[in-house]
């Protein structure tokens, strides 16, 4: 019996989708997940035909986070050890960031504690039933590496109340707290993904590739360090073949 990649890629019409596919255990990251992931990022990264990156949860939930007989095996192992698979993980986060494409998460069901793979995606796409969650707390765990982007994407006091307590929000809840780019209905999650994909396709790739560089890089910036590097991509950005075509056709209007 063929048994079916817990991660599964494809390509079509410059989306490059990512489904985690272990429906049985909620999507739960395995190591052999978060390898396969970052090997599909890399695939991405490489292929002049991707534009954009989609990633979705098979069966009924996003992600259920780290799976937890990993976890408990991890009790055994020295600190080294577990400091290298906790970066596993982590360096994701950052691969997801530095890649020149826009990533976009399509949750639904529960992302908890997965919520961290997701947060992570440039954009999150969430159905109004979809929950997001850091539970780590109630299972005598820390999510210290999501606790960065927390940092960045919600208020402090709301950042601190999620991780503190692992409480569940519901779709319109992370919306509210920065978490979410946007709820839609759940009959309505997959078109609207895919929509949104096809529209950043539809874009320049270079200019999509130099806003995305420039918003991260901005985190930290003064606002004269931010002006100043906005000027230097704007220039860069001048000199785009992209650029030049979208205006003269803009201009023939």
């Amino acid at each position: 019996m063929t048994v079916e990649s817990p991660v599964l890629t494809s390509l079509e019409n410059g989306v490059f989708g990512i489904t985690l596919n272990r429906p049985a255990k909620r999507n739960a990251l395995s190591s052999e997940m978060i390898e396969l992931l970052h090997q599909a990022l890399h695939q991405a990264d490489l292929d002049g035909g991707t534009r954009v990156v989609l990633i979705r949860g098979a069966g009924k939930d996003f992600c259920a986070g780290l799976d937890l007989d990993e976890l408990l095996a991890s009790a055994d192992k020295s600190e080294d050890e577990n400091t290298a698979s906790a970066l596993q993980l982590g360096t994701l986060f950052l691969e997801i960031r530095r890649l020149p494409k826009p990533v976009i998460a399509v949750v639904h069901g529960r992302a908890l504690a997965g919520a961290g793979l997701a947060t992570a995606c440039d954009l999150l796409l969430a159905s109004k039933s979809a929950q997001l969650g850091y539970p780590e707390i109630q299972r005598g765990f820390v999510p210290a590496m999501v606790t960065t982007l927390l940092r960045r994407l919600a208020r402090e006091k709301m950042a601190l109340d999620l991780i503190l307590t692992g409480r569940v929000l519901t779709a319109d809840e992370a919306a509210a707290a920065g978490l979410v780019s946007r709820v839609v209905s759940d009959a309505e999650l997959e078109r609207e993904g895919a929509d949104l994909a096809a529209r950043l396709v539809a874009s320049s790739a270079s200019a999509l590739a130099l806003t995305k560089r420039l918003f991260y890089e901005l985190d930290g910036k003064s606002l004269a360090d931010g002006i100043q590097l906005g000027a230097r991509v704007n220039a860069v950005a001048r000199s785009t073949p992209d650029f030049r075509e979208a205006l003269v056709r803009f201009l023939r209007r």
